[in-house]
């Protein structure tokens, strides 16, 4: 299964960047034809989140067998007894254009989504028990049009997080620390989980960081609604990180395009604001780090069964816009998007760090700073 999605997502990727070189003479109708679903919106009912108490509904939780997220490389181990509670909103891993939205029994959806949570949520499983919930996410066509449709398919994905999240809040107890984190799809449903679920509410004041990962947020029109600051200590707890990378020369425009084209949550628009720019290797903002800062970069296999860590590889630094840049692109796998944009491994290329990371901030909650 594992071998087959990388084939899919080998195509996939090499039709973005065909898209690319076709993008100035044809414009983004070559992407939206190919993945755009052509039927209607079909509306869902909301799901309650009574529903999220079957263990069926979690890719991972304390008790999935098999749970992807407690998978750590070679050397290392997943916590005994971590001390927070994760939750972990995964990125796209349905790509088909049959429908606005994923099935929630999708076989090969779903275990795309464990590969996703292997390599990036694992960096969390040694300061907290992981909570990954299965949800009716958009498709990878939704974030290539406009159309109202993919706006109500994203309003549906985001409210089976927000039942998820509800009955995560519930069986966790109500004093345990925890530790929001996403990655793309999943990093924008997070900002809106902030938003509507944490910020100014009694939970905001468990909250350790939120790891908005893979999705561009706006420190003048977006952070405050946020009700977190962005993280400028590396032992700084209630806090924000985020991070977009790519490699030199980097070309993000055809993520600051869209975004500077849109608006802030506070109503203003976004465009040319500086984006929250954390450096994984610091723990900082608007750092640089070298590579030996860099404690470890998986590099995985098809299935991360023999994936191993390299420490000392891939450096840092906030850009002027608030990109994260790498220096020259790294052979970490051969899915890297148009402009030299590594938004598949966001992760992966500091997972170590990531690790140490969340431990840090961990302890820095639970010392009251």
């Amino acid at each position: 299964m594992a071998r087959k999605f990388l084939y899919v997502f080998a195509f996939l990727i090499a039709l973005v960047i065909a898209g690319a070189f076709a993008y100035r003479l044809y414009g983004v109708e070559i992407l939206r034809m190919a993945l755009v679903p052509s039927e209607q919106f079909r509306a869902q009912p909301r799901v309650d989140p009574k529903v999220y108490a079957d263990q069926g509904m979690w890719i991972a939780r304390p008790d999935v067998p098999g749970n992807p997220a407690l998978w750590t490389p070679a050397g290392y181990a997943a916590g005994s007894r971590p001390a927070a509670a994760v939750f972990f909103i995964h990125p796209t891993s349905y790509i088909g254009r049959a429908h606005w939205n994923a099935t929630l029994d999708d076989a090969e959806t779903n275990a795309r989504a464990a590969i996703f949570l292997r390599g990036q949520a694992s960096a969390f499983n040694a300061a907290g028990e992981i909570w990954s919930p299965r949800y009716r996410q958009a498709t990878f066509g939704a974030f290539l049009t406009s159309v109202a449709d993919a706006n109500r398919a994203l309003d549906l994905a985001y409210g089976d997080v927000a039942a998820a999240f509800a009955a995560f809040v519930r069986q966790v107890g109500p004093d345990r620390p925890i530790i929001l984190a996403g990655h793309s799809q999943g990093a924008l449903h997070l900002t809106r989980l902030l938003r509507e679920q944490v910020a100014g509410k009694p939970i905001a004041r468990r909250i350790v960081a939120a790891y908005v990962v893979g999705w561009p947020v706006s420190r003048t029109t977006d952070l405050a609604a946020l009700g977190l600051p962005q993280c400028t200590r590396a032992d700084q707890a209630h806090c924000l990180l985020s991070w977009e990378s790519f490699a030199e020369p980097a070309d993000p425009s055809q993520v600051t395009d869209l975004y500077d084209r849109s608006r802030g949550f506070d109503g203003r628009p976004r465009k040319d604001t500086p984006l929250v720019c954390t450096n994984p290797l610091t723990g900082t903002a608007d750092t640089a780090a070298p590579a030996r800062a860099n404690r470890g970069t998986l590099y995985p296999t098809a299935d991360l069964a023999s994936a191993t860590i390299a420490a000392g590889k891939v450096p840092a630094r906030c850009g002027p816009r608030g990109v994260l840049l790498i220096g020259a692109a790294p052979d970490v796998g051969s899915y890297v998007l148009p402009g030299n944009n590594y938004h598949v491994y966001d992760y992966s290329l500091f997972w170590l760090n990531v690790r140490a990371d969340a431990g840090r901030r961990l302890a820095a909650f639970g010392a009251g700073r």
